[in-house]
C-alpha cells in the first residue's frame, strides 16, 4: 500500500515541502555545529575567568578575611567555595557535546587534573576543582548558561518561506495541470464516441505541440469517422436497393413455393445485418440528453414486448431521474433483451437498482450461460458463439458491441455475468448525478 498522493500536482507540491524541510534541517544542523565552537569557547572562558579570579582572591587575602570574602563572593555572583575532599565520589559529566567541549577547554587552561562536574551534592551549578597549595577546592558556578535559546524568530521565517515556496509550486503546478486535465477530458470524451470542439495551442512550448498534435489526432478521427460512415451509407442503400426489388419479386412467388418462406427469412435477415452495421457506425453522438427515470424507459420498452406477446418480468427499484439518450438506451435494451430471449429460452427478466452511486440495469434469462473467458471477448465488434448458448441465430455480432458502446457514451460499462443457478445476468452500470 503507497501513500503517495494520486495527483501530479499533489507529489510535486509535497516534493517540494520535503526538500525544503530537508534542506532546513541540514541548514540548522550545519549552522549547530560550526556555532558548538564559538559557543564552548565562550562559555569555557567564564569559568576560567570564575576559577583564576576565585582563587587569586583567596591567594590575596589574608585569612582572617578569607571568611567574609567568601559571603561576598556568594552574595555578588553566587559562587561558592567548598573544600575538595579526594575521596568522594563524583558523578560523571552528561554525554552532550557542549558540556563536553566546555570540560575539554577548562582543562586545556587549568590543567589536565582539573575535575568538573554538575550539580554535585545536589546543588545547581558547575563544580570546577583547583588547588591552593596542598589544598584543594571546589568552585560552583551557579549560571553557565550551555543551551541556546529556541530560535522561534529563525522559526518562523522557515515557517514563511516555506509557505511561499509552496503556494508557488502550486501556482506553477496548476498552470501545468490545466492543459493536461483538458486534454484528458477530450481524450475520454473521444473515448465514449463524442465529437469535440478543437483545444487551445497557447502556453508553453511543450504543451503547445501536444496539444496541436491532439488535435491533429482529433481531426484525423473526424475525417475517418466521416468517410467510414458516408461508404456505409453507400453500402446499405446500394445493397438495400436490390434487396428490395429482390423481396418484390419474392412475394410475386405462388403462395404454395417451398421456398418462398425461407427466400423471405433471409431477405429479412440480410436487411437486419444492414441496420446493424449502420446502428454501430453512427451510435448515439447526434442525440441530446434529457432528463427522466430510466425505470419509465425500462417500462416502455417492456410495454412493445407485451404487444408483441413475450412477457418481461420487471423488478424497478425506484432510480432516481438522470440525464440519458433515450432512443440510444432504447436501443441498448432491445439488444439485450432480444438477445436474452433468441439464446437464453424461457423467462427474461429486466432489474433495476442502485448500488455504489450508480443506476444498474440488469436482463436475466435462464440459458446455459458463456464460458467466463469468453464474456469480454463478446463485448467486441463481429464476435460471436452461438454454440456456448445453445442457439443458430443469425447477426453480424453486433449487438452486445452496439449495447457496450452506447453504455460507454453514458460513461457507464456493460458486464456479462452467469448467473448462480444457471442464465446469464447482461449487467448495466450508469453513473448517476
Amino acid at each position: 500500500m503507497t501513500f503517495a498522493p494520486r495527483t501530479l500536482q499533489a507529489r510535486i507540491v509535497l516534493l517540494i515541502l520535503l526538500l525544503l524541510a530537508g534542506g532546513q534541517y541540514a541548514a540548522f544542523r550545519l549552522f549547530e555545529h560550526f556555532e558548538l565552537e564559538p559557543r564552548a569557547t565562550a562559555r569555557a572562558l567564564q569559568v576560567v575567568n570564575t576559577v583564576n579570579l576565585t582563587r587569586a582572591a583567596l591567594l590575596a587575602a589574608s585569612e582572617d578575611r578569607r571568611l567574609g570574602l567568601l559571603e561576598e563572593l556568594d552574595r555578588l555572583g553566587g559562587v561558592r567555595v567548598y573544600p575538595l575532599d579526594p575521596f568522594e565520589e563524583v558523578a560523571p559529566l552528561p554525554d552532550e557535546p557542549i558540556i563536553l567541549r566546555i570540560a575539554e577547554k577548562v582543562r586545556e587552561q587549568l590543567g589536565a587534573n582539573t575535575i568538573i562536574t554538575l550539580n554535585h551534592f545536589d546543588l545547581v551549578g558547575v563544580w570546577v576543582s583547583f588547588s591552593i597549595g596542598d589544598d584543594d577546592y571546589w568552585v560552583v558556578i551557579p549560571h553557565l548558561h550551555t543551551a541556546r535559546p529556541f530560535p522561534w524568530q529563525w522559526l518562523g521565517w522557515v515557517a514563511l518561506v516555506v509557505a511561499l515556496s509552496l503556494s508557488g509550486a502550486y501556482l506553477i503546478m496548476a498552470r501545468i495541470n490545466r492543459p493536461l486535465k483538458q486534454l484528458a477530458l477530450a481524450a475520454d470524451a473521444i473515448g465514449r464516441g463524442e465529437k469535440i470542439d478543437k483545444l487551445p495551442e497557447a502556453g508553453a512550448e511543450e504543451f503547445t505541440r501536444v496539444t496541436g498534435a491532439f488535435n491533429k489526432m482529433s481531426e484525423a478521427l473526424d475525417r475517418a469517422e466521416a468517410d467510414r460512415n458516408l461508404l456505409l451509407g453507400g453500402v446499405s442503400h446500394d445493397l438495400r436497393t436490390p434487396l428490395a426489388r429482390l423481396r418484390l419479386a419474392v412475394e410475386m412467388l405462388p403462395q404454395d413455393d417451398s421456398f418462398k418462406t425461407g427466400m423471405v427469412e433471409d431477405i429479412d435477415d440480410m436487411d437486419a445485418i444492414i441496420g446493424q452495421f449502420l446502428d454501430f457506425v453512427r451510435g448515439a453522438q447526434g442525440e441530446a440528453e434529457t432528463s427522466g427515470s430510466l425505470d419509465d424507459l425500462v417500462k416502455d420498452v417492456a410495454a412493445r414486448y407485451e404487444r408483441e406477446g413475450k412477457q418481461l418480468g420487471l423488478s424497478l427499484g425506484q432510480l432516481p431521474e438522470s440525464k440519458f439518450r433515450p432512443h440510444a438506451l432504447r436501443r441498448l435494451l432491445t439488444n439485450l433483451i432480444d438477445n436474452a430471449f433468441a439464446y437464453g429460452g424461457g423467462e427474461v427478466q429486466v432489474h433495476s437498482v442502485v448500488e455504489d452511486g450508480k443506476a444498474v440495469l440488469s436482463v436475466l434469462d435462464q440459458g446455459p450461460g458463456l464460458p467466463e473467458a469468453e464474456t469480454e471477448r463478446l463485448l467486441r465488434p463481429f464476435e460471436r458463439l452461438d454454440t456456448a448458448r445453445g442457439s443458430r441465430e443469425s447477426g453480424a455480432g453486433l449487438g452486445l458491441a452496439i449495447a457496450a458502446r452506447i453504455a460507454l457514451l453514458h460513461g457507464g460499462e456493460l458486464k456479462l455475468r452467469n448467473r448462480e443457478g444457471g442464465g446469464l445476468e447482461a449487467r448495466v452500470e450508469l453513473p448517476l448525478p
